[in-house]
């Protein structure tokens, strides 16, 4: 398993932006899929996006695709969330969760990180 940190979330006028970051501090990121995921409030945790471990392939979920990126920089440890056209509804606690399939199923990462706050409202 690998100890993940979330950052970058806060409170953000709908049409905003937010850049996510989750470091890994007691493994290197390199050979993990990185999945990012949100749970709003009073909801169960859905996917957002996922990223393979050499960063060559990516999916979203299509709630979010074409306004989130997800990229990976293995060299900083580091995964982000790029989200841009935020809307009301992506409201959420976002986690990052590092295992060894590329997936959009929780289920299958090993790691996950305590979450970032994400707040959309005017």
């Amino acid at each position: 398993q690998v100890l993940l940190i979330e950052s970058g979330g806060g409170l953000v006028q709908p049409g905003g932006s937010l850049r996510l970051s989750c470091v890994a501090t007691s493994r290197a990121l390199v050979n993990y899929n990185i999945g990012w995921f949100r749970q709003p409030p009073g909801k169960p945790r859905e996917f957002v996006a996922a990223i393979n471990e050499n960063g060559g392939l990516t999916h979203y979920s299509n709630s979010v695709k074409g306004r989130f990126t997800i990229s990976r920089d293995d060299a900083q440890n580091t995964a982000y969330l790029e989200m841009n056209g935020l809307k009301a509804e992506d409201t959420a606690l976002y986690l990052c969760a590092a295992g060894g399939r590329y997936t959009d199923f929780g289920g299958a990462y090993d790691s996950w990180g305590q979450g970032t706050q994400v707040t959309v409202s005017s």
